[in-house]
């Protein structure tokens, strides 16, 4: 027969372990890595997962107040690295691993690195607009961070050379990968920046993360910042991004776009020159245009004012106004003319003369008074009666009333 004698209920064991577990100061703080398996989003925020490698598994669990420290979407097959706190959920007597951050294991943490570090030079301010310096659009030098062999610095020659080949390019031959990177580009910005060149490609050819990741240094990115000269960042592929393109005063895809960026090509300066020479040309002819008119126009004005002009203006006036009176003289004789007919003839209309052409007479008395009425005479009283042709004397012998 089995003597017992400690007897323990389920929860008290669990408690028990449980106890145990948080008396343990490395399961309090500790990162795992491994593979991301059954993960699940529950709808009350919380992440479920799994966490294994080829020879284990450990439950999983970031609550919805830790996801602040996720910065991608988790997903089944994905190598990170999980930092948190193992403890047992007594209910079910399990423990399990408690989240509170997690990061992609390999390039995955160079890239939360360099988000991390985004994020800060973001907040200073070393990203905004305001502080981008315009690239020149007609440069001189040419300034190129690279190493001196690949095919970088072989395209960016190669295109600056045939869009303008006036342009002077200094290149300083920089090591561009590994632990010795960003203290050489940090110098080879400040040698040609202390040489005053007009304006600076930083970059490099493509890679990996790992290969690019001098460019994500802050000593480089904070060097790009602090450059007098303009800087177009050109590393990598078109789809790499590093730190020093968002710092850069322009991004430029591949060093071979960079080079377009940076140099002008040559027709476009010579067409630009055509047209301010024919622009300069016709304004120069307007302007001459403008000029000889306003000095004919003075000339013309100049005539009109001297002396000699303002007598022959006066002349010229005078002969007008003589014009005038002979016209208005002449209008007013014709006018005069045909009212004189007017009244010569309504003065035929009242002449004697006429009426005694027409056959009447008219007769005076003695004392030379026309005589219009038979009471005006008196018998034996001379009359004068006057005819056509001439008087005649005659003695009134009778008067006769009608």
């Amino acid at each position: 027969m089995i003597e017992i004698r400690n007897v323990y209920t389920v929860a008290k064991l669990n408690s028990y372990i449980k106890n145990m577990f948080t008396q343990d100061y490395l399961l309090q703080s500790l990162f795992v890595k491994g593979e991301v398996s059954n993960c699940k989003y529950h709808s009350s925020g919380h992440i479920y997962f799994t966490l294994k490698d080829d020879k284990g598994a450990l439950n999983c669990v970031m609550f919805a107040g830790s996801r602040s420290g996720l910065s991608f979407k988790l997903a089944d097959g994905q190598q990170v690295v999980v930092g948190g706190t193992v403890d047992v959920y007594e209910r079910d007597g399990k423990y399990q691993l408690y989240a509170k951050q997690i990061v992609l294991d390999g390039a995955g943490l160079l890239y939360e690195k360099m988000e991390a570090l985004k994020r800060e030079l973001s907040e200073l301010g070393m990203f905004s607009p305001e502080y981008k310096q315009p690239i020149p659009k007609y440069i001189r030098t040419l300034g190129v961070v690279t190493a001196d062999t690949g095919a970088a610095v072989r395209d960016i020659i190669q295109i600056a050379s045939r869009r303008n080949p006036f342009v002077q390019i200094i290149l300083y031959p920089a090591i561009v990968q590994g632990a010795l990177a960003a203290p050489s580009i940090i110098k080879g910005i400040h040698a040609l920046e202390r040489l005053g060149v007009d304006v600076m490609i930083v970059g490099r050819g493509g890679g990996s993360i790992e290969d690019l990741w001098a460019f994500n240094e802050r000593e480089v990115a904070q060097a790009v910042f602090d450059c007098s000269v303009p800087i177009i960042s050109a590393v990598g592929h078109e789809t790499d991004t590093t730190i020093i393109d968002y710092v850069s005063d322009l991004r430029a895809p591949t060093p071979s776009a960079a080079a377009e960026l940076a140099v002008t090509d040559i027709r476009e300066i010579t067409g630009c020159i055509e047209d301010y020479r024919r622009a300069l040309s016709e304004a120069m002819d307007g302007r001459l245009h403008a000029v000889r008119e306003k000095s004919s126009y003075y000339s013309m004005k100049l005539r009109l004012l001297s002396p000699a002009g303002q007598i022959r203006e006066k002349k010229q006036y005078a002969l007008q106004l003589e014009d005038r009176i002979n016209e208005r003289m002449k209008t007013k004789i014709l006018l005069s003319r045909q009212r004189l007919a007017i009244y010569i003839e309504r003065l035929k209309g009242l002449s004697p003369t006429d009426k005694l052409n027409s056959g009447f007479s008219y007769v005076r008395g003695g004392d030379g008074r026309n005589i219009r009425s038979v009471s005006e005479v008196s018998e034996g009283d001379l009359l004068a009666i006057h005819v056509k042709d001439g008087v005649i004397d005659a003695r009134v012998q009778q008067v006769r009333a009608l």
